[in-house]
């Protein structure tokens, strides 16, 4: 927070530098005369951004609090939603690693977030996302992405490199979509 007399401190995050079990954040807090002004769901989206800096994909520490469900199941929703509705394209399909790889969101948040969205099908052991544009417009109007936002262009951060083929949370270990594979092919 910045005003006449300078920045000022609004919360504390803590990023997990590495972790075996893809936690991209280890503490997260918004200090209690700035809650509710947007400044955790900006934190997270900026756990987010440093993912994406790394090439990883990423979740909170688990079991997370009733605070942390709180704040992270609008996050995970709204920039689910955005990515689907504004970002594939002229794309007809998409998988849950596409949306993965582009939002740096671990897959098993996504199934989660999408199963709360009732837009998650299961059949025949695999998973299919079924939504047309208008409830997905609709869905956007009901949780959109909020301000503040982090801006990427203005984060410069050099992330600690691992071998990313040995690296299972690496965005380059993870499998094409439907359409890469049968293009491909």
């Amino acid at each position: 927070w910045f005003d006449s007399k300078g920045f000022h401190p609004v919360g504390y995050y803590s990023k997990e530098k590495y972790s075996d079990v893809g936690y991209n954040l280890a503490c997260i807090l918004t200090f209690p005369s700035h809650q509710r002004k947007g400044y955790g769901r900006f934190l997270i989206a900026f756990s987010y951004e440093l993912s994406k800096k790394e090439e990883k994909v990423g979740s909170p520490e688990k079991p997370m609090s009733d605070l942390g469900q709180q704040a992270y199941k609008p996050y995970w929703t709204s920039t689910i939603v955005d990515f689907m509705l504004n970002q594939s394209g002229d794309s007809k399909s998409m998988s849950i690693m596409d949306i993965s790889k582009e939002t740096s969101i671990m897959s098993d948040d996504i199934i989660f977030t999408l199963n709360q969205l009732g837009i998650l099908k299961f059949v025949n052991g695999a998973y299919f996302i079924s939504a047309e544009r208008s409830s997905l417009e609709e869905l956007a109007k009901k949780h959109p992405i909020k301000e503040p936002r982090v801006d990427p262009s203005k984060l410069h951060w050099t992330p600690y490199i691992t071998d990313v083929k040995r690296d299972k949370f690496s965005i380059h270990s993870k499998k094409a979509s439907l359409d890469e594979d049968s293009a491909s092919s």
